[in-house]
């Protein structure tokens, strides 16, 4: 076959194909090195934002069983602070149950994109257990961490990612109900809040401009949406924010790049 034949290779994925070959000798290597990655800024976002949840907790009458409960079961915090909100103001069972899925549709699309590009082998049940490791720290580091990790590795690394975030997000759940009242308000929702903002800066990391559109579009849109309709502001904002840089991606920047006629 002539060079002329032969398929063009961009040098680029060579070098990450390389980069992710040698990142990790083994599983328990990539189960470790999630770890480490984890033990730093992730986990003790997390674990501030859980201490604001448990102060939550102990501030609106909720027992510590219950309140450190939600955060082992759900692992979530937005649908926590919905279940604890809903709750407090006496909800029916079958609203809080709606009220906290629509919390958690956010995991549809996060697992949709996260969970395919772990190896075809490690696809099975046992993702059914993996799935509650996945918040939103967790993701936004896999995503950008995957790049240059061999696929058989990146559910192992997902894993010891994952698992010392929830390990460490009880403990800080009861030790902020144990310090509720200790703590003024403003500081406990700022705790909550830390979380969000850490993903925000995380994803702001990930390489495609598009992403940073997006964001960017939020933040332009997502005042005007609030004083629309707060109720609504939040999911209209992803929705339109996220619709208008989908057609910039595909209908612009790809387009201009020659990768769509």
């Amino acid at each position: 076959m002539s060079s002329a034949d032969q398929p063009y290779i961009d040098p680029s994925e060579i070098a990450l194909e390389g980069s992710a070959a040698q990142r990790f000798k083994n599983r328990s290597d990539a189960f470790w090195s999630g770890m480490r990655d984890a033990a730093g800024a992730p986990a003790m976002v997390l674990f501030a934002g859980m201490v604001g949840f448990g102060a939550m907790g102990k501030s609106n009458g909720m027992d510590a069983l219950f309140t450190g409960a939600t955060t082992l079961f759900m692992f979530a915090l937005p649908g926590q602070v919905v279940l604890l909100e809903m709750v407090i103001t006496g909800s029916s069972v079958i609203a809080i149950a709606l009220a906290v899925t629509l919390t958690s549709t956010r995991f549809i699309t996060m697992t949709m994109t996260l969970f395919p590009q772990f190896h075809e082998k490690d696809r099975d049940r046992g993702l059914y257990a993996s799935v509650h490791l996945l918040a939103m720290t967790a993701w936004a580091i896999s995503m950008r961490e995957f790049q240059t990790i061999e696929a058989k590795h990146r559910l192992s690394y997902f894993v010891g990612l994952g698992l010392l975030c929830w390990f460490i997000s009880v403990p800080g759940t009861i030790l902020g109900y144990l310090l509720a009242g200790m703590v003024p308000p403003a500081i406990t929702l700022g705790l909550v809040f830390i979380n969000p903002l850490f993903f925000l800066l995380t994803f702001t990391e990930v390489k495609p401009w598009i992403n940073r559109i997006a964001i960017g579009l939020g933040f332009i849109l997502g005042p005007i949406f609030f004083i629309l309709d707060r109720d609504t502001s939040l999911l209209t904002t992803g929705l339109v924010a996220g619709t208008i840089a989908y057609y910039i991606d595909r209908k612009v920047l790809r387009k201009k790049a020659g990768v769509i006629s």
